[in-house]
């Protein structure tokens, strides 16, 4: 133990060693965010085909979403509570790992035609894809407040490499499941659990010295030290309530626009006719939105400011939403624009929440208090999911899409009331 406490207090004393350590973490959770990346893209690009297979209804097409993204509530507070305790490396790790066990139970159960087993699965396939998001806190841990958008940013760009080659490979991973006696839709299934359990081991193997723990302890030292002093730990003393709601209320409006119009996109498309390879293709452009602006992002929520991103995040999840509504279900291009759009939204209100986040959080309770939020985030992501089936059934896409346009737009009052708060 003394040795380790010794070792910590070089990153005490030479704020260098800091900022190597920092630049090491992110280079680590780029290489587990590559794996983690191509294992998400499983649920969401044949999740809902799955379960319209099984139950013979668009109606529930939803469900898969829904209950992926519940579990992936469940496993954000868990994953949150273990880093806060044990560090990033064992909560990330433990949740990439129940994310591959819980795609390697959704193999078994389309071999099986096995719903019930299908959608447990599901739930405990959620760990992975929430686990993947929350490796994007680890970054910046380390991080000094004009790196940490920057750093959000590169954890989220790596994700790009293995969640746009995902949905790309649906169709490989398909004749691959056909040829070992597996129903082709399951393929994605494979590389997710392959994919999750990679990402888990470089964790839990490379993450060392632990960013959190160490971080905690430089806290600890400046707190004994008061002549001590570093820009990480800069505004950081105490827990910022009003910031903490909005980077929530930012992060929530966002999955829930986002999740609820590419849920159904899928089904969408296949009922126009689109071969699974094109939706496969949908999908990853979708995805690359997503996370491949995120180095840019990173940039401008550091510079122009979280809220002037937020209201950024609006507008282009607004456009999403008018795009997709009056686009032709046999438009390939439209549908790619539509939902280009719509990961780019995300990928604005994502790290514009998550920086007011890390802003308004220390260190002693930084962890757990993401992983709640994370479950905030992924409770909404399920509701929307769950939804969408229903309306789509019920009315149409064009009016899923319209709605969550026009959902969007309320991320513009929230931040022009936040703006008079702080007056």
């Amino acid at each position: 133990m003394s040795r380790q406490t010794d070792n910590f207090q070089s990153y005490v004393d030479s704020p260098e060693k800091q900022q190597q350590l920092y630049q090491r973490t992110l280079w680590i959770v780029v290489m587990s965010q590559i794996f983690g990346g191509a294992g998400l893209a499983a649920g969401i690009t044949v999740g809902a085909l799955i379960a319209k297979d099984m139950l013979g209804t668009d109606g529930f097409a939803g469900l898969p979403i829904a209950i992926l993204t519940l579990g992936s509530a469940g496993a954000a507070l868990t994953v949150g509570r273990l880093s806060q305790r044990f560090g990033r490396r064992i909560g990330l790790a433990s949740g990439f790992f129940a994310g591959g066990l819980g795609a390697i139970g959704v193999i078994f159960a389309v071999v099986n035609n096995n719903v019930f087993l299908f959608f447990a699965a599901l739930l405990i396939y959620g760990a992975g894809t929430s686990t993947n998001l929350q490796a994007r806190y680890a970054g910046t841990d380390l991080a000094n407040v004009k790196q940490r958008g920057k750093a959000i940013s590169i954890a989220m760009v790596s994700t790009t490499l293995g969640a746009v080659a995902g949905p790309n490979l649906v169709g490989v991973m398909g004749d691959f499941a056909l040829s070992i006696g597996v129903p082709t839709l399951a393929g994605p299934f494979i590389l997710a659990a392959f994919a999750f359990i990679v990402a888990g081991f470089v964790l839990l193997l490379l993450l060392r010295p632990d960013p959190l723990i160490v971080a905690k302890f430089i806290a600890e030292a400046q707190d004994e030290n008061k002549g001590t002093s570093t820009e990480i730990y800069e505004g950081t003393a105490s827990s910022n309530r009003s910031g903490i709601a909005l980077g929530a209320t930012v992060m929530v409006i966002t999955q829930v626009v986002m999740v609820a119009i590419m849920t159904m996109t899928p089904v969408h498309m296949r009922d126009h006719g689109h071969s699974l390879n094109a939706v496969g293709m949908v999908i990853s452009i979708h995805v690359a939105a997503m996370y491949l602006p995120s180095l840019i992002t990173g940039v401008l929520v550091d510079r122009f400011g979280r809220l002037a991103m937020t209201i950024a995040a609006g507008v282009t999840l607004m456009s999403a939403g008018i795009v997709a509504a009056f686009a032709s279900g046999g438009s390939l291009f439209v549908m790619i624009m539509s939902l280009a759009l719509l990961g780019l939204g995300w990928n604005f209100g994502l790290i514009s929440g998550t920086a007011l986040i890390v802003d308004s959080t220390n260190l002693a309770n930084r962890a757990k208090t993401q992983g709640t939020l994370d479950v905030l985030v992924a409770l909404a992501g399920a509701s929307g999911a769950g939804l969408s089936g229903m309306v789509v059934a019920q009315t149409s896409y064009a009016t899923l899409s319209l709605a969550g346009g026009f959902l969007s737009i309320l991320l513009i009052p929230v931040v022009i009331q936040s703006i008079k708060h702080a007056k």
